[in-house]
């Protein structure tokens, strides 16, 4: 078995989230979005970043307007729509449940090792 393909697959479970999670809090250049990705522990490349950017636009979750640089091209700003913010939080109900069924699934003690630990 890959691990790589497994780990893989578990960030890109959580990738939407974390990038509407972002946008959430105000406009966001792509940029940014992968520097604060980056900072917290979790890769990002431009390469999968602007084609998410791209259908979470096409599905009417986000938007974008443009705004002029004065170190090069306008730059694209992207927030939550209406529709985004809805499902945004839709993200954040099914994380929280995950997370926490995760948790108390990973961290329940084996049978084995509470026999081990009775003392009589």
């Amino acid at each position: 078995m890959n691990i790589e393909n497994t780990q893989s697959q578990m960030r890109k479970g959580v990738l939407e989230y974390c990038i509407l999670s972002i946008i959430k809090r105000g406009e966001a250049y792509p940029g940014d979005i992968i520097d604060e990705m980056k900072s917290a522990g979790l890769q990002l490349l431009e390469g999968t970043l602007y084609p998410l950017l791209n259908r979470l636009k096409n599905a009417e979750i986000l938007t974008y307007r443009w705004v002029e640089s004065t170190s090069g091209p306008p730059r694209k700003y992207f927030h939550l729509t209406e529709k985004g913010e809805a499902f945004q939080a839709l993200l954040a109900t099914t994380w929280n449940e995950l997370a926490t069924g995760v948790e108390l699934v990973t961290r329940k003690p084996s049978e084995e090792s509470d026999m081990n630990n009775n003392t009589i």
